[in-house]
């Protein structure tokens, strides 16, 4: 038995106090693992997005359409090697409306152009030659309950009505950028469907390019081209495109990171308060310690082994806490609900490191000054002193 091992068991003598702390500082740990992972998720997007890859909308809005027309003139453009188009739907299930996934008109090479969504071939043949065919996330899959050859009906809202589909293939996703809760299906079949008046317009182009270096001199290129027509593009990378999403939540995603410290400074006082009452009732043990030869160095050996000690268990409480509650449940409703914002939720190694790592250090820090306020102390009044 050294100081270390000492100073760990002293952390268990008041085993009520000992394990309110941890719990206090466990649920400290938790909210903060939560609020990284949160912070993380949302940036996943376009930390994998792929560098291959161009977004050309329109240059006022997102949300305005470009005319179908200009899918030809991108993909005659020098660098091009493919380009593809697509159109929000905006369809909800009727057996339960309140729930959000995407639901996405494409033209069939997008295929081509997003190589990283994984279907069988046999799949894919029967979904392009299938007119009211569907294409569906594995995640969404589940959570819709149906599989390949299924039928299923979705409401529009963006475009009214009852629509019906074929389940003709279910895709897995090989980058964690790609959403796993999409619902795709042929452009033409909406636009065949739709009132004359608002056909032959799309959404958005992806563009796959032959050389991610050339990738702000195409996006230029298809600009420039666009510029003397009556709608004018703005084209940018897949990054570029998705922290552009971020942007507009970029106050919040603040106010997450500032939580997160507040966070871990309520913890500190946590820990600090804890180890503050201990030095208090333990000074006159302290004060024996010091008259039968231990020194100053060992009384603050002491406290700090033991706050190391109760960070550490709250530390690997607070993991233990956070991994069934933000990895498995709050993780898989944010995959299954809000796929286009948050495709991959999961806790990452250097969140949980960072997690464990913090809680000691913090709590280090709160003993120190207690720590080193106790080693002061002569021996007469370190006996004299009652807690």
């Amino acid at each position: 038995m050294n100081l270390i091992t000492v100073a760990a068991r002293n952390a268990l003598r008041n085993k009520f106090r000992t394990s309110l702390t941890v719990v206090g500082a466990a649920v400290a740990v938790m909210a903060f693992i939560m609020l990284r992972t949160v912070l993380s998720a949302w940036s996943v997007a376009a930390d994998h997005a792929a560098k291959d890859r161009l977004g050309t909308r329109h240059k006022v809005s997102f949300i305005l359409p470009l005319p179908k027309k200009y899918i030809d003139t991108v993909r005659a453009v020098p660098g091009v090697k493919q380009a593809c188009y697509a159109n929000w739907f905006g369809a909800k299930d009727p057996k339960d409306e309140n729930s959000f996934f995407a639901s996405i008109a494409v033209d069939p090479t997008c295929l081509e152009v997003f190589d990283e969504m994984l279907i069988p071939a046999s799949e894919r043949e029967a979904w392009l030659a299938d007119r009211k065919g569907a294409i569906v996330g594995d995640v969404l899959a589940k959570k819709l309950g149906v599989k390949v050859g299924d039928r299923i009906t979705l409401s529009g809202t963006i475009y009214p009505g009852d629509w019906q589909f074929t389940v003709d293939g279910i895709y897995k996703a090989t980058r964690k950028s790609i959403d796993r809760s999409q619902f795709m299906f042929h452009w033409d079949y909406l636009n065949e469907s739709i009132p004359e008046r608002r056909r032959d317009q799309i959404g958005w182009i992806t563009t796959r390019i032959d050389e991610p270096s050339r990738g702000a001199a195409i996006s230029a290129e298809i600009d420039r081209i666009f510029d003397e027509k009556d709608v004018q593009t703005a084209t940018m990378s897949e990054r570029a495109m998705n922290l552009s999403f971020m942007a507009m939540l970029s106050a919040l995603l603040k106010a997450l990171d500032i939580v997160s410290a507040i966070i871990l400074l309520i913890m500190m006082m946590i820990l600090g308060n804890t180890v503050a009452m201990a030095v208090r009732e333990r000074t006159r043990e302290y004060g024996v310690l010091r008259a039968v030869g231990f020194s100053p160095r060992h009384i603050g050996i002491f406290i700090v082994g033991e706050a190391v000690t109760v960070g550490l268990l709250s530390g690997f409480v607070g993991l233990a806490l956070a991994y069934p509650i933000v990895e498995l449940g709050m993780g898989r409703f944010l995959e299954e609900n809000m796929g286009g914002m948050f495709p991959y939720f999961r806790i990452e190694i250097s969140t949980m490191i960072a997690a464990v790592f913090l809680a000691v250090a913090l709590s280090t820090l709160a003993a120190v000054l207690p720590a080193y306020q106790a080693s002061k102390l002569s021996v007469t009044d370190a006996l004299r002193r009652v807690a």
